[in-house]
Order: C-alpha cells, then sequence, then structure tokens
C-alpha cells in the first residue's frame, strides 16, 4: 500500500473529505497510527482522530481531521484486515456527502452501541 503516495496526492485537492479504502495486515491502533503519521510528515496538523471497528467481522474506519495553514481535510479510512497492505478505492467528497458516507460507516459499525454518550456526542458534532 502506497498511502503516502495517496495522501500526497488528494490532500491539497479542494473536496473537503477524503475517503480511502483499503486491506491491512495490522490492528485498528497501528493502522491509525501509521495514517496519522504520513498526514503530519506531509506537514499537516492532525486536530482530531478516532478510531472504530467491529470484532465480529474485521473492519473497521479511521477518521482524522487536519489542517493545514487555512485549508482543512477529513480523512476516512475504511479499512478491512487483510493478508497485505492494498488499497482499493479513493473517493473525494464534499461536505454533504462525505457527511453521509461517514454516519453510515459509523452506524454499521456502533449499530449495538449507538447509546455510548461518546459516539451520541460525536454524533451531535457533526
Amino acid at each position: 500500500m502506497n498511502i503516502e503516495k495517496v495522501l500526497k496526492e488528494n490532500l491539497e485537492r479542494e473536496e473537503l473529505w477524503l475517503i480511502i479504502t483499503f486491506k491491512t495486515p495490522y490492528g485498528p491502533g497501528e493502522t491509525m497510527d501509521i495514517i496519522t503519521k504520513v498526514i503530519e510528515e506531509l506537514g499537516w496538523k492532525v486536530n482530531f482522530k478516532a478510531n472504530w471497528w467491529t470484532a465480529d467481522i474485521p473492519y473497521g474506519l479511521i477518521r482524522i481531521d487536519a489542517s493545514y495553514g487555512d485549508k482543512e481535510k477529513i480523512i476516512l479510512g475504511k479499512w478491512i484486515l487483510g493478508s497485505e497492505c492494498q488499497i482499493l478505492r479513493v473517493d473525494n467528497m464534499e461536505l454533504e456527502e462525505g457527511k453521509e458516507e461517514f454516519f453510515r460507516m459509523v452506524d454499521s459499525i456502533t449499530s449495538t452501541l449507538i447509546h455510548d454518550p461518546v459516539i451520541r456526542t460525536m454524533r451531535e458534532q457533526y
């Protein structure tokens, strides 16, 4: 997986949301750390990061809000556990379309945890 190349090519785009779908052999925390490190190495400041995953089916979601000067970007990493790193799809979306995708993915992962106060607060913020 060449996450560095994908991030470098897409962080400068005008759309607010950058959505990357990929396979990873790493766990949720390590996967988020790898993406966060690359974003910071490209000069962006990470303002927020969160990670959701399900133990029943090995897939999850990473959200990273980043800024570079007056630019803002929300990076959404949709991942599934695999034997190797592989980028499957890259999408750039405007505010509303990206928000809908984010909520759809969080709902699919957290449907049984919807009463969690942290998740409720985050949903209200976005």
